[in-house]
């Protein structure tokens, strides 16, 4: 078989990481693997292996039938047999199937606000579902939206694995060691930053020296502008730093002493299997499948989305007790290693694939 990951860009958010560990962990396996990034590159390109068949499609608008075409020929020329498109490239990898109708199409559903799915458009998913052999999705929420509102007759819940990034060292987070807490996710609203800015701010009255560090892309767009506003206002500047999308976020990890999310709504993120990889101490709101990572006083502190006083206690729990903190970071990593390891991920996804052999 000869599987292609199709997405997006490859910029530093989570359904891009997804699409890299998938193409480079299939190569382990028998599959010829490939990637294709439709629209944009970006930092995670350093990550794909050599080994990998790599496409950038450079495809300028939604209907781009030069871009159609190349994708065509690259396919037709490498003997593809199975398109797995992610996120929002299911509609490119539908028009392919038009023209070449002899392939296999997996959607993979990363949709982000799985909270709030009765807002999600839907007309032009429901018709290009019409094509594909199978669906995943990061959460059960998803599999129940997906069974209720598209044609696609098999369906199922595919966790997400994370791999060590052994991208070399190069942030320095600032603030002093032993001191920092770290998030891990995209300046998008249902991440929830400003809440847990202002976690942070109470935090600060009992311990000052402590600082913030958020990691993830900066879209420069009125919610980035509103987070940057709100720590002004807070007068909290030389606390709370933004370092936008980086490359080496296992380093970045690493020098954590304490791991959070603060999210109104998620998949599975990948933030978490991060977390635990490295064996951070975490704290995360109780949203999508967050909960099958961090269970709740085991391998972590799971809290009730947006409850501020129960966010800034957990902090705080897990500054002053290290015994504690050390206890659930372990418990974590074990859980991760145990449970969301690129082995048993990977074996799901080939009992799919092999269906269409």
């Amino acid at each position: 078989m000869k599987v292609l990951q199709l997405i997006d860009s490859l910029e530093t958010g989570g359904a891009e990481r997804v699409a890299v560990n998938f193409a480079n962990s299939l190569f382990e396996t028998e599959i010829s693997s490939y990637l294709c990034a439709t629209r944009h590159e970006g930092l995670l390109k350093i990550g794909v292996l050599k080994t990998v068949g790599y496409l950038f499609l450079n495809k300028k608008g939604t209907l781009d039938l030069k871009a159609i075409l190349r994708l065509r020929r690259f396919v037709k020329k490498e003997q593809i047999t199975i398109i797995h498109a992610h996120s929002s490239s299911f509609f490119l990898a539908t028009l392919l199937k038009l023209t070449y109708p002899k392939l296999k199409l997996v959607w993979h559903d990363h949709y982000g606000k799985s909270e709030f799915l009765s807002q999600r458009p839907k007309l032009v998913l429901k018709l290009c579902s019409l094509f594909f052999n199978h669906v995943f999705c990061v959460n059960q929420l998803l599999v129940q939206w997906n069974t209720k509102h598209l044609f696609a007759k098999h369906i199922s819940y595919l966790p997400n694995f994370a791999v060590i990034n052994n991208t070399p060292k190069q942030t320095n987070l600032k603030g002093e060691e032993g001191k920092r807490i770290v998030c891990l996710a995209n300046l998008r609203p249902q991440k929830n930053h400003e809440f847990l800015i202002q976690a942070f701010k109470e935090v600060l009255n009992t311990y000052p020296d402590w600082t913030l560090h958020l990691v993830g892309k900066d879209f420069k767009d009125l919610y980035s502008e509103k987070l940057k506003g709100l720590i002004k206002t807070l007068d909290i500047e030389e606390h709370v730093f933004i370092y936008g999308s980086c490359p080496d976020t296992s380093q970045i990890i690493k020098q954590a002493t304490l791991t959070v999310l603060s999210s109104i709504s998620e998949g599975l993120p990948l933030a978490l299997l991060e977390y635990g990889l490295m064996a951070k101490p975490t704290i995360a709101t109780n949203v999508g499948q967050c909960q099958e990572v961090i269970i709740n006083n085991q391998t972590g502190i799971l809290i009730t989305s947006n409850d501020l006083e129960a966010f800034i206690n957990a902090i705080k729990t897990l500054i002053r007790d290290q015994d504690k903190a050390s206890k659930y970071s372990n418990q974590l990593l074990e859980h991760v290693t145990k449970h969301f390891s690129q082995t048993s991920i990977i074996n799901q996804i080939l009992k799919v694939y092999r269906r269409f052999a």
